[in-house]
């Protein structure tokens, strides 16, 4: 600013110079520093979806991205393109899912012609290359579609199957008889198991008894057993007569083997505790009430010729091997045998 001095009348000149801010180098940092932010957030989302993934569900995705292929073998996405097979399948990185296979097809057969001439001969049949033998070409091989019926459907229907059974002869028939026959008598022995529970639990009287008889279908046939318990006792101490109970049960069990036709096998059984002093031993107990059962059952009504055995095993099959003393290991077994002979 000029000023005007007192002692002259000069002019005075000031300039006085004022500084502006210092330049900037533009906004490209702020550009790469924007990129960078953004190429940090898409690393962390992947590392959060690739934890967040199960290996199924990151193949589905990579084969989504695949470009098609015409010669892969299934769609894209989530078919499975190429055999299912990525760049993450165990192997090397190229595969061969996509080449072309050459498969044999059946033999081509001679077309039959009913009438030919010169004029039209007959077609001769395709020749194929050499090759591997396809699955017609190989003796004694049938084709998976199985039996063709009369109408070219595949599959065997009731004539092939009734042809089969023709083909097969008496050795069918006669398995089938045997099936039948097994059939018959298993049904049979389940209805004599229902009819003798009804028995016992029908009558008060009879209910008390139940416990002491134990029924099983066995592969030998229908077993029915009666057993001893505490305090009471089926046969005398010692001796072969049997007590009002055991007559009771027995009568009950000769009534419903009456209506079968099955051969009866009768086996006595006692306890281990051995007899003192005399001849006598457990082998003569169990025999001779073996014995007296059988007597109680042809008197109930059972033929004397369906008796097929009367036995004595004496304490050599226990029903409580832990137990040898115990009072049910002194029991009668009236066992009716199977006559039906099951199929091999």
């Amino acid at each position: 600013m000029a000023k005007r001095g007192k002692g002259d009348g000069g002019i005075t000149i000031i300039k006085r110079i004022e500084e502006g801010a210092h330049g900037h180098h533009g906004g490209a940092w702020k550009v790469a520093y924007a990129d960078f932010v953004t190429a940090m957030m898409a690393f962390f989302l992947l590392m959060w979806l690739l934890n967040a993934t199960t290996e199924e569900q990151r193949r589905g995705i990579a084969d989504f991205f695949n470009p098609s292929n015409v010669m892969a073998t299934g769609t894209s996405g989530v078919g499975l393109p190429f055999g299912g097979n990525t760049p993450h399948s165990a192997g090397n990185m190229a595969s061969d899912t996509g080449a072309v296979r050459l498969e044999r097809g059946p033999r081509p057969t001679e077309q039959e012609v009913e009438e030919s001439d010169e004029t039209n001969p007959p077609a001769e049949p395709v020749r194929r290359p050499d090759g591997p033998p396809g699955e017609d070409d190989i003796p004694g091989r049938r084709s998976e579609a199985g039996p063709v019926q009369s109408d070219g459907a595949p599959g065997g229907g009731a004539a092939e199957r009734a042809a089969e059974r023709l083909a097969e002869g008496p050795a069918s028939a006669e398995a089938a008889r045997r099936i039948e026959a097994a059939q018959q008598e298993q049904a049979s022995f389940e209805s004599t198991v229902d009819a003798l529970r009804e028995t016992f639990m029908a009558d008060p009287a009879l209910a008390e008894l139940a416990r002491q008889v134990l029924v099983e279908i066995a592969p030998e046939g229908l077993r029915i057993q009666l057993l001893e318990a505490d305090g009471q006792p089926m046969f005398g101490t010692g001796g072969a007569v049997p007590t009002e109970r055991a007559r009771i049960m027995i009568q009950r069990v000769a009534q419903a083997a009456a209506r079968l036709p099955n051969p009866v096998q009768v086996t006595g059984h006692t306890d281990s505790t051995p007899f003192r002093g005399g001849t006598r031993s457990n082998w003569d107990l169990s025999s001779e009430r073996a014995n007296a059962t059988r007597r109680l059952l042809t008197e109930a009504g059972v033929a004397e010729a369906r008796i097929r055995g009367v036995t004595g095993m004496a304490d050599r099959e226990p029903l409580l091997p832990q137990q040898p003393q115990a009072a049910g290991n002194r029991r009668v077994s009236i066992m009716l045998l199977r006559q039906a002979e099951p199929p091999r």
